[in-house]
């Protein structure tokens, strides 16, 4: 019989969206000390198919179209999802509309960064 929530393993129950927005968190740009979700970058995550073998689709950008690491980044992302109980598939898409901007960042990001 399992003890308090805290107590669970973090990935154990069905798949929801916060536990792919924790995932998420896990993600960096190498240039710059905030996670991709607090970033910015992450503008679209969808869920599908039956449960224990969901598909995650997330829309994500970059903070510029050049950043070489954008593929990285977002194997790293797909790869933490595709951790979680319940995945059997993850596919990350880089897009570029809406641009990013420094506005996308969040509170707990501004903070990181002094910003706030």
């Amino acid at each position: 019989q399992p003890g308090p929530a805290e107590e669970l393993p973090k990935d154990s129950g069905p798949l929801d969206e916060t536990k792919i927005w924790d995932a998420m968190r896990g993600c960096y740009d190498p240039e710059i000390p905030i996670n991709i979700v607090d970033l910015g970058l992450i503008y679209d995550l969808q869920i599908s198919g039956d449960e224990g073998a969901q598909l995650v689709e997330v829309k994500m950008t970059l903070t510029a179209q050049g950043c070489g690491m954008g593929p990285v980044i977002a194997e790293d992302a797909k790869g933490r999802i595709e951790k979680l109980s319940g995945v059997s598939e993850a596919r990350v898409d880089i897009v570029w509309d809406p641009p990013w901007n420094p506005r996308m960042i969040s509170g707990e990001g501004k903070k990181v960064l002094g910003l706030e």
